[in-house]
């Protein structure tokens, strides 16, 4: 005689989106490096064919400085940067950045490249069978350029000599941010498969073993590492 078969009943938990504040603190400077409107105009020109004039144009150190910085101008979200932005793409000198600075310039660096830290470092624990699991797992909150406030002392500027291609070398300037940290809000389903402890935990590894910026711990630097602070 034929049996039934049991029913299975698959229980579907509802999404419990949370938000919670946390603090990074930097452990080392961090270096950014923005891509210059200059650098991506170069690009695209050799993108689509177009020949470069013989003469390369004169190395600007203050304005590379510049350019490598995330320069935060939404002007809902920070009006006070918004107001002096026009006066730091104009500095000449690291005198009239440093002024601009004081009177309420403010710098952000891409989320994606903190969140992106807590998963390269959970992948190589070995908490995460693959990355692409943990990419829904939680999200960081940003602004409309998808930046993050970074809050430190006023950046100063780096001269570093980096090689470029078999043996040629060229100077870099960028900036140094010391004394740093990030407020940032982040998103997780408490429903899911990781907790709250588990996502602080792999951040936390993400500073350590990974690093942001240049010169960060995956890239043979000890720069740009973080934790999640109390």
């Amino acid at each position: 005689m034929a049996t039934k078969k049991a029913t299975e009943v698959i229980e579907i938990r509802p999404l419990d989106i949370q938000k919670v504040q946390i603090r990074i603190i930097g452990d080392t400077p961090l270096i950014t490096h923005k891509w210059s409107e200059k650098a991506k105009k170069e690009m695209l020109d050799a993108q689509q064919g177009k020949k470069r004039g013989t003469k390369k144009s004169p190395k600007d150190p203050v304005d590379d400085f510049k350019s490598a910085a995330y320069l935060l101008t939404d002007p809902e979200r920070y009006p006070d940067s918004a107001a002096v932005a026009d006066e730091v793409r104009n500095a000449t000198t690291v005198e009239e950045f440093n002024e601009a600075c004081a009177k309420g310039a403010r710098f952000g660096f891409p989320a994606t490249a903190l969140k992106d830290a807590a998963i390269s470092a959970a992948y190589r624990m070995g908490w995460a069978k693959d990355k692409v699991s943990l990419r829904g797992a939680f999200f960081l909150d940003s602004d409309i350029d998808g930046l993050i406030e970074i809050k430190s002392d006023t950046p100063r500027m780096r001269e570093d000599m980096v090689k470029v291609g078999m043996g040629t070398a060229d100077l870099r300037y960028r900036p140094e941010f010391r004394n740093w940290y990030f407020d940032v809000t982040i998103s997780y389903n408490a429903n899911g498969g990781y907790s709250l402890e588990n996502l602080l935990t792999m951040i936390n590894a993400g500073g350590y073993t990974c690093g942001i910026g240049e010169w960060r711990v995956e890239r043979s630097g000890q720069y740009g590492m973080f934790h999640v602070g109390n």
